[in-house]
């Protein structure tokens, strides 16, 4: 660790968070230089849907570049491409109706949100977009300016320009319809809120706390945007590519969006991103927005492999099944450890749970990783314990992975009780 302490910028989180020099991986699984084990429930913040070296992936990957097969090819046209194209069209756009471009963007999640910012103001001829609270879409200074946490927001940058908020579904609790607030300030001339754009959401909060929008609210937000010609752009960064059960998270709710960015685990656990859009949409001039890294053929020959997993339903059946089965030990855990109060939220293999209290999620996640687990904190003030296993992963050890989870609140809980006991209650509350 001393070269990454002298060398590597302070700006490094998760080298912190588990501090252990990994080596080799495979599915759910990590395994550090001294061969220690540990269960991946974090599966690089949403990329390893597919696990950890996918045998099927790493096939695929080997075979191409033994025949010394295109790596860079900026925009090319190369077989990779094609291949990919084709297979995205065949697998995932005909079976659901939809009709989209593909356009590659550079290759992260953010550099899709800013493709998508930018087309949409040129296509509308207006600068300002709506975001929701919560939200999280990317650090660039455009993606940025819709991410709504101020722990990655300054002044100095300038980010407030052009982007307002709204509370996203159930921010002011179950009797407030936020569309009916977001309505307001559109009709009133004197909001203060100029006519936008484009609204950007993700339809499952992932590091804004695992917040689930209801069907019926993404239904009425749609309407919304048809209404006034806003353009509807869906964020399926984190929770697309199968992380909700179905290929698309908006899929459960009948919408159709604009604008879908995709990236993480749309190339197989290699760098790529890409922005879906309507065909009318598509109003670019040849280069006009344009990326050295947007032609990653080795992650075409590895998306295309993953997405033959959505050739049939049952990967979409084993999320959904193994989602259950994570829904319920948290709700278990949640019955059992009534002296915290634990909110219990997510839809497919995304879920957390939150423990309104950061102090305590982060260590849990801390002990969590001392017995085996890597699992991460969400929310505002990372309060949630965030479950994010590969989809792949085996039964028992899902099941293993939680009960390490139950294991160490156990063992929290009792730290806790025996310090209170010793007098210390005021300096646990703090």
């Amino acid at each position: 660790m001393r070269i990454i302490e002298k060398l590597e910028s302070d700006v490094r989180s998760y080298v912190r968070s588990f501090p252990a020099v990994f080596d080799t991986a495979q599915g759910a699984l990590l395994f550090d230089k001294n061969e220690k084990k540990y269960i991946d429930f974090f599966a690089g913040a949403g990329t390893l849907n597919y696990g950890h070296n996918n045998p099927r992936i790493n096939e695929a990957i080997i075979k191409y570049l033994e025949r010394n097969g295109v790596v860079h090819g900026l925009d090319k046209a190369t077989v990779a491409k094609i291949d990919f194209l084709q297979k995205f069209q065949d697998t995932i756009l005909k079976p659901r109706n939809l009709e989209y471009k593909v356009q590659f963007t550079g290759p992260t999640g953010t550099n899709s949100v800013e493709t998508a910012l930018k087309l949409a103001r040129l296509i509308k001829k207006r600068s300002n977009i709506i975001s929701f609270t919560n939200g999280y879409h990317g650090l660039t200074m455009g993606a940025l300016s819709t991410t709504g946490n101020n722990f990655y927001r300054d002044e100095a940058y300038g980010v407030r320009l052009n982007t307002d908020f709204m509370p996203y579904d159930k921010y002011f609790g179950d009797d407030v319809n936020t569309i009916d607030y977001f309505r307001k300030f559109l009709e009133d001339n004197s909001s203060g809120v100029d006519l936008p754009a484009a609204v950007i959401i993700e339809t499952i909060q992932g590091e804004g706390g695992i917040n689930v929008a209801s069907v019926e609210w993404l239904k009425e937000l749609e309407s919304l945007c048809r209404e006034f010609d806003i353009l509807l752009i869906v964020d399926d960064i984190q929770v697309g590519n199968g992380r909700a059960g179905t290929f698309f998270s908006f899929e459960r709710a009948g919408i159709t969006p604009d604008l879908v960015t995709l990236s993480k685990s749309i190339g197989g656990g290699l760098p790529m991103a890409l922005l879906l859009m309507r065909p009318e949409l598509d109003q670019w001039q040849p280069g006009e927005h344009t990326g050295t890294f947007r032609g990653n053929n080795l992650a075409f020959i590895a998306a295309a492999e993953g997405l033959s997993y959505w050739e049939n339903e049952d990967l979409s059946q084993a999320v959904f099944y193994k989602g259950d089965i994570i829904k319920e030990e948290l709700e278990k855990i949640r019955d059992k450890y009534k002296d915290i109060e634990i909110e219990v939220r997510g839809l497919g293999m995304v879920w957390g749970l939150d423990m309104k209290n950061g102090g305590i999620a982060s260590e849990i996640s801390k002990m969590a990783f001392e017995n085996g687990l890597i699992i991460e904190t969400a929310g505002s003030n990372g309060e949630v314990v965030k479950f994010l296993p590969p989809l792949i992963i085996e039964e028992d050890l899902l099941r293993e992975g939680l009960k390490i989870i139950d294991m160490v609140i156990a063992s929290y809980m009792k730290n806790r009780k025996e310090l209170i006991t010793g007098g210390a209650f005021d300096r646990i509350e703090k």
